[in-house]
């Protein structure tokens, strides 16, 4: 064969090669490797055998077995099965500052990327007192909005009483949550059921010896601020669909800087089905309000426990979601609605022990059957595009 048919021919293998690399997503940043520079020498030979050089973001990146998997598989799409050979190394410090720039931009423009010009969904969940069940329904919330083919992320801005990482599996045997991995200044979140999850669990020095619960964040107002506002600027989430936010109970101090930093928050109330809640739930919506957000919704949890036979057994009383809804639609122009009243659920609390979802583990289940007629309900939502910048210009 002709020396320039030859090196066609190989040039010709390393094209496909390379064009089959496009579909290598990055699974923590979930965009393809070829478009994070990635990807360095492709080579191939005469006979058809093929070796492909990937560069990692970071040593010991968490992703690496996975990516160098999913690259081999790639190349052996293209050049048959073991006639590819993949080699990694590392970014260099470089590399990885072109690769944050590239991703967010430089550090002095830097800002909140869920701001009211933003195209991303915020809800921020809350409620009026702990122990309403709030983090379990964001927890599984965000994953069914996730099954409907949204990108989502979840914000754990309960410092004090976290707890999003055990809801969604992302938690070590010592009780501790899986870290974020630090690429240069940027922190790229852990991915749970195709949700980006960020807390403060994942940030904790954890003694030799004891559980995550063992350490207790006793802050202040400045700090909680500070970790907020943090969590929104230097964590990478790429582009989303929604954000959602798990506040802690009540109408301290996080609920006033989400308000202050998100202004353009949709707030869903949690709460339970006693009429006597509403008094306590109330109050979080009005201080939304205060903040200048808009309440869109109540959701009722523990609302009736089902039995064999179809009945529901209301352990709890009943009427406290329509009641803190016709409360919070009084003086409105648009009625609160009750978005959702999720069931008493034995599979929904087996759920949240063990870190996988009821939405994933019992989807016929009443409650996850519930939460999921809630995602879509979100996700069916019209948005607001008045008094909003368009990402566009006239020429």
């Amino acid at each position: 064969m002709p020396a320039a048919e030859a090196q066609d021919r190989i040039d010709e293998l390393v094209r496909r090669v390379r064009a089959a690399l496009d579909g290598v997503i990055d699974p923590e940043i979930r965009r393809p490797i070829t478009e994070l520079d990635m990807v360095g020498r492709v080579e191939a030979n005469e006979s058809g055998d093929v070796s492909v050089g990937v560069k990692l973001t970071i040593v010991g990146c968490p992703a690496a077995d996975r990516i160098e998997r999913d690259v081999l598989a790639a190349a052996e799409s293209v050049s048959g099965p073991g006639r590819a050979t993949v080699g990694v190394s590392v970014m260099t410090p470089a590399e990885r500052t072109a690769l944050t720039e590239k991703l967010r931009g430089s550090k002095v423009a830097r800002g909140i990327p869920f701001g009211p010009d933003s195209l991303t969904r915020v809800y921020a969940v809350t409620s009026g007192k702990g122990g309403v069940g709030k983090s379990t329904v964001t927890a599984n919330l965000a994953v069914a909005l996730a099954q409907q083919g949204l990108r989502v992320g979840l914000i754990d801005a309960d410092v004090h009483g976290f707890s999003i990482p055990g809801l969604l599996g992302l938690g070590e045997d010592d009780g501790t949550a899986m870290k974020p991995t630090k690429v240069g200044d940027m922190m790229l979140p852990p991915v749970a059921y195709g949700v980006k999850v960020i807390s403060i669990g994942m940030f904790l020095d954890v003694p030799e010896g004891k559980r995550a619960s063992s350490v207790a964040v006793a802050w202040r107002g400045p700090m909680l601020h500070r970790t907020i506002s943090q969590f929104l600027t230097d964590v990478y989430f790429g582009d989303l669909d929604v954000v959602l936010l798990d506040l802690p109970p009540g109408t301290g101090d996080v609920a006033i800087s989400v308000g202050q930093l998100l202004p353009n928050a949709e707030v869903i109330v949690v709460t339970t089905p006693q009429p006597a809640a509403a008094d306590v739930a109330e109050r979080s919506g009005v201080v939304a309000r205060q903040t200048g957000q808009k309440v869109v919704g109540v959701v009722e949890n523990m609302a009736g426990l089902v039995q064999a036979d179809g009945s529901v057994l209301e352990l709890f009383g009943s009427g406290g979601g329509e009641e803190v809804a016709a409360r919070l639609s009084e003086d409105q122009a648009e009625p609160v609605p009750v978005l959702a009243q999720v069931p008493l659920s034995i599979a929904l609390r087996i759920g949240g022990d063990s870190g996988v979802p009821v939405v994933v583990a019992a989807p016929d289940d009443p409650a996850a059957l519930a939460l999921v007629e809630l995602a879509k309900t979100l996700a069916g939502r019209p948005r607001e595009l008045s008094g909003r910048s368009l990402p566009m210009s006239v020429r």
